[in-house]
């Protein structure tokens, strides 16, 4: 993974990211030190959304199997989540 600071982004621009794609998936950029920010291309992106997608839908089908769920009307949903908070 490569690094870049907040001040080399300044100097040079978004250009900087072009180069540095085409050899990793993603820029970390850094301020005072700290990694603050991730930058990919759309393409890295998307499919990172898309395995995200895939592990939520795991997990709801987990849940369903285990009996981790709540059948409810509407009415009684918002009563329950309102009486949570």
């Amino acid at each position: 993974m490569t690094t870049i600071t907040a001040n080399e982004l300044k100097k040079k621009g978004v250009s900087i990211f072009d180069p540095i794609l085409k050899e990793n998936e993603e820029v970390v950029i850094t301020i005072r030190g700290q990694n603050r920010y991730v930058v990919m291309d759309m393409d890295a992106y998307t499919h990172f959304r898309e395995c995200e997608l895939e592990a939520a839908l795991l997990e709801t089908k987990r849940d369903l199997t285990a009996g981790r769920y709540v059948s409810e009307s509407v009415a009684d949903h918002i009563r329950r989540i309102t009486d949570e908070l």
